[in-house]
């Protein structure tokens, strides 16, 4: 069944899938979001749950002149919130190479004689400090795995502050840190703590370690 593009359901799994791309393609140098939604397409599946074919445009969160086309399919797993949907996705074209920001930015936090920490990015007049972008996009990327695995069809999360991170100190060659962010679930109007601890590394990607939704009070 075809779906207007701004139908609420189209827009709900359009944002899952822009989370989930972005968690999977993202780094502190790129963050991705939803620019819009040109098609949309739902159909049930017997015994699993509704499945949806989006076509997206997705854009660079620091340089939104820089846009990508991708398809994505997901798949919504009927009456079990502990199963996260399938996502499945293809981006047509090329994504901007973010190797030297990547690595100029491992090497800064590599060579800091103290653990970073810092808190409320953006600030509460939204700007961000051109030294905590990066600290940023790494939350931004990490918090679509967070809403990959807690999205249903009546939620829409987006990611809104890190509250405070702290880094964490390792032996190896990873960077770890430590983040409560806050996330606002769109359909509720609810502003959710989440704790997320984050492991990254330029030639492995993002990987969330733990994650674990957090109390109301907890950011205060």
């Amino acid at each position: 069944m075809e779906l207007p593009p701004s139908h609420h359901r189209a827009d709900r799994a359009a944002a899952l899938a822009a989370g989930y791309v972005c968690y999977r393609r993202g780094s502190p140098g790129r963050g991705l979001r939803l620019r819009t939604v040109r098609r949309a397409g739902r159909r049930d599946i017997d015994g699993v749950g509704p499945k949806y074919h989006l076509e997206l445009v997705l854009e660079d969160i620091v340089d939104e002149d820089s846009t990508v086309n991708c398809t994505a399919e997901v798949l919504y797993h009927l009456g079990n919130k502990n199963i996260a949907p399938d996502v499945q996705f293809t981006i047509e074209g090329e994504l901007k190479n973010t190797d030297e920001a990547d690595n100029i930015f491992y090497s800064q936090i590599k060579s800091l004689e103290k653990e970073l920490v810092a808190e409320n990015i953006p600030d509460s007049h939204g700007h961000v400090s051109p030294e905590m972008e990066p600290i940023r996009l790494l939350a931004w990327v990490a918090s679509g795995y967070v809403m990959w695995q807690n999205s249903t069809e009546n939620t829409k999360f987006q990611f809104a502050q890190i509250k405070h991170v702290k880094q964490v100190k390792r032996s190896d060659e990873y960077l770890e840190f430590d983040y409560m962010i806050l996330l606002h679930e769109m359909v509720s109007q609810e502003i959710i703590p989440w704790q997320m601890t984050v492991l990254w590394h330029p030639q492995h990607g993002v990987q969330v370690t733990q994650d674990s939704r957090q109390p109301k009070h907890a950011s205060e």
